[in-house]
């Protein structure tokens, strides 16, 4: 299998390379993501556990090729959101900002890319935070950041380490 390149895109426009040094992605601004030459199954489980490492439960597991496809006949890509919630960030959050509940969970997608590698992109809490205005949620939403950046560096250093030397 082909190696992973590392980089995990961070919403200030920066993405970390595997030297550590910022380059220029192809970011938005609203999400944190990684690419993995791994098979999608793969990825999706690696994806709940790394999570839960951090702190993170999957209260939702939404599948929406499927739920396309029965819906509306519509065919793509595999393409599943998971709805992740570390509960001590949650009760927090919600006691700063009790309308933050729109927010929850955050959302993670696990998708299939046209060349068939799987992308897995979460909510930049920072990003989404700052719409809010309340300053007290900075604080928060840079460690839930972390948790999430961490996520996506454990999420690739395991793609290269099942790649071999």
């Amino acid at each position: 299998m082909e190696r992973s390149d590392f980089h995990v895109e961070l919403a200030n426009g920066e993405t970390l390379s595997e030297s550590g040094g910022p380059v220029q992605p192809d970011s938005s601004g609203y999400y944190i993501a990684t690419t993995l030459n791994e098979p999608f199954d793969t990825v999706v489980a690696r994806v709940v556990q790394t999570l839960s490492s951090e702190g993170f439960g999957v209260l939702t597991d939404i599948d929406v090729q499927a739920t396309l496809k029965a819906k509306i006949g519509a065919d793509m890509p595999r393409y599943r959101i998971l709805g992740a919630c570390n509960p001590r960030f949650a009760r927090e959050a919600l006691a700063l900002e009790d309308k933050l509940g729109v927010l929850l969970p955050c959302n993670v997608i696990v998708r299939e890319t046209a060349d068939g590698r799987v992308e897995v992109a979460s909510v930049d809490p920072v990003a989404a935070m700052g719409r809010i205005g309340n300053s007290a949620l900075q604080s928060l939403a840079h460690d839930v950041r972390a948790r999430l950046m961490r996520v996506m560096a454990a999420l690739e250093v395991r793609a290269r380490a099942a790649d071999g030397p």
